[in-house]
């Protein structure tokens, strides 16, 4: 009988899931269009107001590599402090990038590593080893941000093929034993399926029980199933696109994140919280591809909302 209720409660204190919502910076930056600061300003208060808490507004990056994000400091500077019971976060590859997040009023820091050596090389021109090593180094330097290292390229790289877990359970142990707050695991190309997902967060598992966070591209109409995956392996903040926009720009062929309403979708169906409104997601996918000149794609988006909502596709 104890073990009954002690499951029950077990599951009423897990029945959440935490979307970080990633539009505004990995949506944007294999753009085509570049929007202004104002617009994307206005699509990070759409989101807030639609009950995201997690929201990475910006990536201090090169212009020159990715010109779509370089106005960070401006949008950051345009915002203000988050609200209350929001955190903006920022997006590094290098020192340099770290010192332009850290004069801005971003709550947490995102540090980026790719698991192989072909797509570390194509994103910051060095090793994954010469990467991780300069990250164990900013952790200690974030001045109290909250930080995250994301080993992008987890499942599969677009250069080197199949990835060896074993390299993605080490980066993650070196992420965990610098002291990063969150670990990442990027299907930064949109490879993986739903049984390695479960293998590599057991593996990973059994080196650190560091906090989890998955990151996954619907490249093969596979990312709601793989983050359904992750959540029960016990991954319980998801990355998600407001209207799958995104891409990255290091990677040939890589289409966009897990659209945010199709995630929401499958965890309210599931009876799970998000904290987040679907109808204003919906809304604001409906703006951005109204910015972006062209209608974004997600599931969720083509066939509306069931049991019917205020938006529907007769509408």
């Amino acid at each position: 009988m104890n073990g009954m209720v002690d499951a029950a409660v077990q599951n009423e204190q897990t029945a959440h899931v935490e979307l970080v919502e990633v539009g505004a910076r990995d949506g944007l930056q294999n753009e085509s269009v570049v929007l202004d600061t104002r617009t994307k300003v206005d699509l990070i208060e759409r989101l807030v107001g639609a009950g995201t808490r997690r929201i990475e507004v910006a990536s201090f990056v090169h212009p020159g590599r990715v010109p779509q994000m370089a106005d960070a400091e401006a949008v950051v500077g345009a915002l203000g402090p988050s609200p209350d019971g929001v955190s903006y976060i920022g997006l590094v590859l290098n020192r340099i990038g770290l010192e332009r997040a850290l004069a801005t009023t971003v709550d947490e820091v995102n540090f980026v590593v790719g698991a192989s050596d072909g797509f570390n090389r194509a994103n910051t021109g060095v090793a994954p080893e010469t990467t991780m090593a300069e990250i164990e180094t900013m952790i200690g330097i974030a001045e109290g941000r909250r930080t995250t290292v994301t080993v992008s390229v987890a499942f599969g790289c677009p250069y080197d093929g199949p990835v060896p877990g074993e390299d993605v359970v080490r980066l993650a142990a070196r992420a965990a034993e610098a002291g990063a707050d969150e670990i990442a695991l990027g299907d930064t190309i949109g490879v993986a399926v739903p049984s390695q997902v479960t293998a590599l967060v057991e593996a990973i598992r059994s080196v650190t029980a560091a906090p989890l966070r998955g990151h996954f591209h619907d490249t093969r109409n596979t990312a709601v199933a793989n983050a359904a995956a992750a959540y029960g392996a016990g991954v319980t903040t998801l990355d998600s696109s407001v209207g799958g926009a995104g891409g990255c720009p290091f990677a040939p062929n890589a289409t966009g994140n897990v659209a945010t309403e199709d995630l929401l979708y499958l965890f309210e169906r599931m009876g799970i919280e998000t904290g987040i409104d679907h109808t204003k997601i919906l809304e604001t996918a409906d703006w951005l591809g109204a910015q972006l000149g062209r209608s974004l794609s997600s599931a969720i988006g083509r066939a509306g909302w069931w049991p019917r909502s205020s938006r529907s596709v007769d509408q």
